[in-house]
């Protein structure tokens, strides 16, 4: 016989199944969470998908970026390697242009200095003949005979000076220069008391101020002094008093120096020709004079790695200055 179910089974019965009823609910729950999380994790390997493409398009981005890039680095390599070919052929051009530019001018001074040399004779014997007949046959002469003889000696002795100019600046060329070390302030005062010996009974106001030594060859550098003072002296003619002054200081361990005057001065639009061989701004019945002078002075500072510049205003006076190596500077600057 089937055994009775009582009161208490029943609960009993009931109890467990609440309880398996509870926890199939809290399965259940818990199958939820899980099922949220399974699609929280597929969401948050939708972004990462996501942000995958993004970062593989940044790449693809780059990597065009970076072709970009890599053609024009191309392009300028090929532009920068043109244009070094260009300058080295350029480099070789000057070169030869200079090679062939100084076999000239050593050429020219070759010739200059010959032609000079050989005029020598010729205008001393006119010089020389015209001098005995001044003074063997002067007193036959009528006034225009010894006017004629008178302009042709002034001629002579104006071909012999500018002869003479032409035969220092040819040596210039050819000359070797011995440095060693030049007291130019000492140079200067010397240089100007000799000038002012042969300026007597003018009324001059002159100054030299401190002045930097530098190296170079003193035979040299006198004549840039000679030649700068004596045009000062030349050019202030007239003028009551004539003022000149030297002046000199270091820059940048350079050695500037520096003569001014108040004469005659010049007009600055031909201040290129200062410097040329055989060039006036003045005319000969005005201030005497070869035009070779500041052609001297030109070569003689460029030899010295120097350079040399003018400032002048007509009537008013002129500014000359000449930059040279300190005395401490490096002598491989200058031509040899």
């Amino acid at each position: 016989m089937p055994t009775a179910i009582g009161q208490e089974d029943v609960r009993n019965y009931t109890n467990a199944i609440l309880n398996i009823l509870d926890d199939a609910h809290d399965e259940r729950a818990r199958l939820d969470d899980f099922q949220k999380a399974i699609l929280n994790v597929l969401d948050d390997s939708n972004d990462e998908r996501a942000r995958y493409d993004d970062f593989q398009k940044a790449i693809l981005n780059l990597l065009e970026d970076f072709d970009i890039e890599k053609i024009k680095i191309g392009k300028t390599n090929r532009e920068m390697a043109r244009e070094i070919v260009e300058r080295e052929q350029a480099e070789v051009a000057m070169r030869e242009a200079k090679a062939i530019a100084d076999a000239a001018n050593r050429e020219l001074e070759a010739f200059s200095y010959s032609v000079a040399h050989d005029l020598r004779a010729p205008v001393r014997a006119i010089d020389g003949f015209s001098q005995m007949l001044e003074e063997d046959c002067g007193s036959r002469l009528n006034d225009e005979g010894r006017r004629v003889l008178k302009v042709i000696r002034d001629n002579t002795h104006k071909m012999g000076t500018l002869i003479d100019d032409l035969l220092d600046y040819s040596r210039l060329g050819r000359q070797d220069i011995s440095r060693a070390r030049v007291d130019m302030e000492a140079l200067a005062k010397e240089v100007l008391s000799e000038l002012l010996g042969q300026a007597a009974g003018r009324a001059l106001s002159t100054s030299v101020g401190p002045l930097p030594p530098t190296r170079g060859d003193r035979t040299m550098l006198r004549q840039v002094w000679t030649n700068l003072l004596g045009n000062a002296l030349k050019f202030s003619q007239g003028r009551d008093p004539a003022r000149i002054s030297v002046e000199g200081h270091l820059s940048n361990g350079e050695a500037v120096y520096i003569v001014r005057d108040n004469g005659a001065g010049f007009d600055m639009k031909y201040v290129h020709k200062l410097f040329g061989v055989f060039q006036r701004l003045h005319r000969q019945d005005e201030f005497e004079g070869t035009g070779v002078g500041l052609a001297i002075v030109s070569r003689v500072v460029g030899r010295h790695g120097g350079r040399v510049r003018a400032e002048g205003r007509l009537g008013e006076g002129s500014f000359f200055e000449f930059i040279l190596p300190g005395q401490d500077a490096s002598t491989q600057g200058g031509a040899p």
